[in-house]
């Protein structure tokens, strides 16, 4: 049996400022779930709401405007190497692949995102990093 966060524990998802469906996903993937997704515009946002705020995972928008995609998960991991980080990107090719495979990313999903693939990584992720089913059907 996987086991649940505590109620008295926040879960925390750390994602990048998108131009797409944020609102949607949080309505329907962490919001019944109680899950608190905390949005962060730029890589010193991302590092200043991680210093402050326990974070059980990122995502990282590699399109984002804002956001240095890459950088910022470089960045993310000089003081927080075990952080696990799913990335989004329009163009998933063999170098992304394979920079983000040395960035130790959990996944790769391409845009436009398909939030049943979203939701099953963040189950995955949740099952193997944390032995939480709280992403489960």
């Amino acid at each position: 049996m996987v086991a649940n966060f505590s109620k008295l524990e926040d879960v925390n998802v750390l994602a990048s400022g998108a131009n797409w469906a944020w609102p949607q996903v949080q309505r329907n993937l962490f919001e019944p779930r109680g899950v608190n997704l905390l949005v962060a515009e730029n890589t010193d946002e991302f590092v200043n709401i991680i210093e402050q705020r326990r974070i059980h995972t990122t995502i990282v928008d590699l399109d984002s405007e804002k956001s240095t995609g890459l950088a910022t998960i470089k960045i993310i991991r000089i003081d927080y190497p075990l952080l696990p980080c799913i990335l989004l990107t329009s163009v998933v090719g063999e170098a992304i692949l394979s920079k983000a495979l040395r960035l130790d990313v959990f996944s790769v999903i391409e845009k436009p995102v398909d939030m049943n693939i979203l939701h099953e990584q963040l189950n995955r992720l949740f099952i193997k990093k944390y032995n939480s089913d709280i992403f489960s059907e």
